[in-house]
């Protein structure tokens, strides 16, 4: 049973940096894509970046520039890397894999962003 798991969400001011991992258990790791999405309070899920197997990424407008996604197949593992903060990607952060029907995710991980 492949299972995501979410962590390094905390509590930030404006400006500051976190970095969120999502374990990826089960072996099909390396040839999967994985996604970031964010859920902000009273709103709908939203879409943030994806990474490939072969480690192209793509990402939404409002956090281009200021996040970095990675992958460590070593590790099984995913990064986000979050720079620059700002009130407005208070969420909760989930990963995701789409290969299968339905789309899995983890549990996900609460980012506040407030000074």
């Amino acid at each position: 049973q492949v299972q995501l798991v979410e962590s390094g969400g905390g509590s930030v001011q404006p400006g500051g940096s976190l970095r969120l991992s999502c374990a990826v258990s089960g072996s099909i790791f390396s040839v999967i894509a994985v996604y970031w999405y964010r859920q902000p309070p009273g709103s709908q899920r939203e879409f943030v970046a994806v990474i490939t197997s072969g480690g192209n990424t793509a990402y939404v407008d409002a956090v281009r520039g200021r996040f970095t996604i990675s992958r460590d197949n070593a590790k099984n593992t995913i990064y986000l890397q979050m720079d620059s903060l700002k009130p407005e990607d208070t969420a909760i952060y989930y990963c995701m894999r789409r290969d299968v029907s339905p789309p899995q995710w983890g549990q996900g991980t609460q980012v506040t962003v407030s000074s």
